[in-house]
């Protein structure tokens, strides 16, 4: 495969993937289908609240997932992927294949070393 350095959109697959939580939201909602913030909050162990409302504000900016808002009280809303946003379930599952090989390979790597 030939891409030319000048026309590589790397740059804009990573804008929607890049931060500590966003594929990990993201791999919940491939996984588990539609989700309430809460669900998702006791999910994400060690995420605040205010960094799960960004994540997910970003996500849905970039129409990656979808926010329902029912109108009952208290109000429900729940999240789930949009159609657009399922099409990055290979790129997650490569990224997730690779980075177990990528721990494989440092483990192995400083095992020789400590050797």
């Amino acid at each position: 495969m030939e891409i030319k350095p000048e026309l590589c959109r790397v740059e804009s697959a990573l804008e929607i993937l890049v931060g500590k939580w966003k594929p990990i939201i993201l791999l919940h909602l491939l996984q588990s289908g539609t989700k309430r913030f809460n669900e998702l909050k006791r999910d994400l162990p060690g995420i605040t609240q205010k960094m799960l409302t960004q994540q997910l504000r970003e996500l849905e900016a970039e129409d990656i997932i979808r926010r329902q808002v029912y109108p009952q009280v208290p109000p429900k809303v729940e999240y789930s992927m949009t159609e657009y946003g399922r099409s990055l379930e290979p790129i997650l599952e490569a990224m997730h294949e690779w980075g177990t090989k990528h721990m494989l390979h440092k483990m192995k790597k400083q095992q020789k070393t400590s050797v």
